[in-house]
Formats: structure tokens, sequence, C-alpha cells
């Protein structure tokens, strides 16, 4: 891990959606890492293409834009999302997938290049069951971040008393 001492986090669709969903199992979750994370002054940023997703069922007005950072996917990005696009896709084929000529780049991948190339962020913070399968395919190849499943409490993740 070859990231900052003072780190920040990006935090992807899936972690808002349980922050903002007050009866979804993992609101509790999301909110505690939420609030660790502003208490801690941990800079939190979303990406533009979390926001795209997030919209798609809710409103912009919702996500707690006092406390987010906006990251647009910007050239940089997008030659990091093409190549860790190109590990997954190697590995998958490795593992008999079949792989068209013109695959399409996943949105997680691209958050992961966001996440990789923007040297403070040490951690993705994620809900997202299927993200964390091609985090790990990933892991295996140097990236320079944390998966971060809200499955577990951020008070064992950081090693703290619950809030």
């Amino acid at each position: 891990m070859n990231k900052t001492e003072q780190y920040s986090v990006l935090l992807d669709c899936s972690f808002f959606i349980r922050l903002l969903k007050e009866n979804d199992p993992l609101h509790k979750n999301a909110y505690d890492y939420f609030k660790y994370f502003v208490e801690h002054g941990i800079t939190c940023y979303i990406s533009t293409i979390a926001i795209a997703e997030y919209c798609v069922k809710g409103e912009k007005d919702d996500l707690p834009f006092e406390h987010l950072q906006v990251i647009p996917f910007n050239i940089n990005h997008s030659i990091e999302a093409g190549r860790l696009c190109g590990l997954v896709y190697s590995e998958k084929e490795r593992r008999g997938a079949k792989i068209y000529p013109r695959a399409v780049v996943p949105n997680d991948t691209k958050m992961f290049a966001q996440a990789n190339v923007q040297e403070d962020i040490r951690y993705f913070v994620s809900s997202d069951s299927e993200a964390v399968k091609i985090y790990e395919i990933l892991n295996d190849n140097g990236i320079n971040f944390e998966y971060i499943d809200i499955h577990q409490l951020y008070s064992e993740k950081f090693g703290v008393l619950p809030l």
C-alpha cells in the first residue's frame, strides 16, 4: 500500500443506497462508516459514475454533497480503466469465459481505476458482492487501494469502539 498517510475514501453507489435507505439491512453499517469518516476528517469522494448510477432511481439532491468531493472520470482514469479491464478479462478468459471483441468496461472497474490513479484514496467502500470479485482479481495485480465491504462493521475494520 503506497497511499499517503492522510488518506481518503471512494464511496460507491451501493454505499449511498444503503446510507440513504433507512430500512435497508446495511443502513446502520453505512451510516457508521460515513460518520466515522466525517468525524475523523477523512475526505469522502464520490465518482461522477456513482452519481449517474444513483440517479437511475434516486435524486442527485438526496446525496450528502456537503461531506463529499466529486471525482470526474477523466483521461487518466480512462487509460487505467482500460488496463484494469484488460487484466480482468484476461483472467476471466483463462477461467473459460468468452469475452467478445468489443467488451464493455464495467462501472466498478472504472471507479477502481479512479481509486488506483488518485494517490490519496486508500479505500474503496461498497456493499457490492459482485464488485469485490473483480477487486480480488485486480488485487493480485498490485493495485494501490483496499476494498472495504460494509458488511463488516467499521469498528472491526478500524479496531475502534462502536459509535
